[in-house]
């Protein structure tokens, strides 16, 4: 099992709510993390924008990956969502076994 941390950023508490239920619902996600609000600046179509959004800390696994990042786009209110996964090296053997449990598709 090969656990990964997933991020992306939504303009809004409630469209970060849909998407967290969606993929826990779907076991996509054994954890999802929705932050405080922060302030995104990027350049965006030769502009630069100045959004408050929602950062969300997703908890899955490689396998589940492909299924996630489709369930994201799908769902996602942006043209292009930011979803960026990164591996998780190390951490608790017991919290990562859960991960792999709850990311199960159940059968």
């Amino acid at each position: 099992m090969s656990a990964l941390l997933v991020l992306t950023n939504l303009p809004d508490r409630a469209a970060a709510e849909r998407i967290a239920d969606l993929l826990i619902e779907k076991r996509l996600a054994a954890c999802v993390n929705i932050l405080a609000p922060c302030r995104s600046v990027y350049r965006w179509k030769g502009a630069v924008q100045h959004d408050e959004e929602h950062p969300m800390l997703i908890k899955s696994t490689a396998d589940r990956y492909p299924a996630l990042e489709a369930a994201i786009r799908q769902a996602h209110p942006y043209e292009l969502p930011e979803i960026i996964a990164m591996p998780i090296e190390r951490g608790l053997r017991a919290y990562l076994d859960w991960v792999a449990t709850e990311t199960t598709p159940a059968g």
